[in-house]
């Protein structure tokens, strides 16, 4: 009975964290592209323009923050469960959804999607194989 509660604190630990927290890890990596694409600015540049007045971040598609905590909680179960071919199933899902979308959408929208993609997977993927570890050592 011990063991359970061990597993499914780790399992839990692993899904909040990889599921959860990717958000404002993935939302931190749209600001720094955002800010790196701007360029180096001069204090006078600083001073003479707004923030607002560069490079304009493409819209979000609809509905991409729920799809990236649907994403992540596949990630973390397929590596929970030792499916890792699972990523690719959610990967490809999630690319066939979107083709259409990417397709007609503006300029730097695609890029922002594989942008957030690789984010969201990366770290998924590492709490499902932090989560995967600390199933095989509780053993």
């Amino acid at each position: 009975m011990r063991q359970y509660a061990f597993d499914a604190a780790i399992v839990t630990v692993a899904l909040l964290g990889g599921v959860l927290l990717g958000h404002p890890v993935v939302s931190g990596v749209f600001a720094r592209v955002a800010r790196s694409a701007r360029g180096p600015r001069t204090g006078a540049q600083a001073a003479a323009d707004p923030p607002a007045a560069h490079v304009a971040d493409p819209p979000p598609l609809a509905g991409g923050r729920w799809i990236g905590y649907l994403e992540r909680v596949s990630v973390v179960t397929a590596l929970l469960v030792g499916w890792p071919e699972g990523i690719a199933l959610a990967v490809a899902i999630k690319g066939l959804g979107r083709y259409q979308e990417l397709r007609s959408a503006t300029p730097g929208t695609a890029e922002r999607f594989i942008i957030g993609t690789f984010t969201s997977l990366l770290w998924a993927c590492a709490w499902g194989l932090l989560g995967r570890w600390g199933l095989a050592v509780t053993r």
